[in-house]
């Protein structure tokens, strides 16, 4: 079982993940540009170093929650990162990346001698501080047996989906689908109920308990209502996200036309200047869409 842990990326949901390892005495070496990020892993029992490549040395395994298959790239082969891990580490890439390119990147770091394990996860910053997320698996057996204590400290529902790598990554887009379309129409609902003059907060009460209720709708639908809350995760995560959904819908030649709407609200709540607030905020899209006429106001 790998006890040296290498953890490259100490954001909202990183850096709980690192300190969830730390908890479960891994030697966990962390890097984040923000040297912030770095000194907080470092008080919580962690070790922190320099670069991607330092944090790597000697270790054998490598955690990564970047934010793209880019910098995943960027950490593994410019930085050198994936050298510097013993031979016969294991890579495990967490971030939400287009399954195509999980499997390219597998393909590299195999030829190099390193397992690879495709770990993408969900459940949020909340699910990364409880250690309650859920991680989807694509590896061979016995990389996923070398990773599973890993993904166990940090994830109490860790699922095998499939024997390659880009299997997890698909199993996480299908996630990000429908979790970016049951965001985007409960705001749409609530962007009806308000131009009727319901209020949404009586909306989303009697829908919470109705057939028409989802997780998203309960979750988010209460910060649709706040004028600033607390970012869980942002709009611009879904312009991406659903950005690889329809990636892989057009990989697949599948139809998502759904996805695409969704996809289309996300950006318009983006470009409206609330890419950086909470992703419940694309409901500011449905309100600008349907704002009164000018001559009613």
């Amino acid at each position: 079982m790998p006890t040296s842990i290498a953890f490259v990326g100490l954001g909202a949901m990183g850096a709980p993940m690192a300190e969830n390892l730390v908890k479960r005495q891994f030697r966990v070496t962390g890097f984040d540009m923000r040297d912030s990020a770095r000194e907080a892993l470092v008080a919580a029992g962690g070790h922190a170093a320099e670069s991607a490549a330092a944090a790597a040395a000697g270790a054998d395994a490598l955690v990564l929650m970047v934010v793209n298959a880019a910098q995943a790239r960027a950490v593994l082969f410019e930085g050198g990162a994936l050298e510097a891990l013993v031979p016969g580490a294991v890579v495990i890439l967490m971030a939400t990346c287009p399954p195509g390119e999980v499997e390219a990147i597998a393909t590299q770091v195999t030829a190099s001698g390193r397992r690879f394990v495709d770990a993408p996860v969900s459940g949020g910053v909340v699910g990364a501080r409880a250690a309650t997320l859920s991680i989807m698996v694509g590896a061979p057996d016995d990389s996923f047996a070398v990773a599973k204590p890993i993904l166990d400290a940090m994830g109490d529902k860790v699922f095998h989906v499939g024997q390659s790598a880009g299997q997890g990554a698909t199993v996480k887009t299908v996630n990000q689908l429908l979790c970016g379309v049951h965001i985007a129409v409960a705001a749409e609902a609530l962007s009806l109920a308000e131009k009727a003059g319901i209020d949404g907060r009586v909306l989303f009460e009697i829908m919470g308990g109705s057939a028409a209720s989802s997780w998203m709708l309960k979750d988010r639908g209460p910060r649709m209502h706040e004028a600033e809350p607390t970012v869980s995760s942002a709009v611009d995560i879904f312009v991406k996200d659903l950005s690889i959904v329809l990636d892989a819908g057009r990989a697949a030649r599948t139809a998502l036309p759904l996805a695409a709407a969704a996809h289309q609200m996300f950006l318009a709540a983006s470009g409206l200047g609330h890419g950086g607030r909470d992703d419940s905020q694309v409901v500011r899209a449905y309100r600008a869409l349907n704002a009164k006429p000018a001559n009613d106001a």
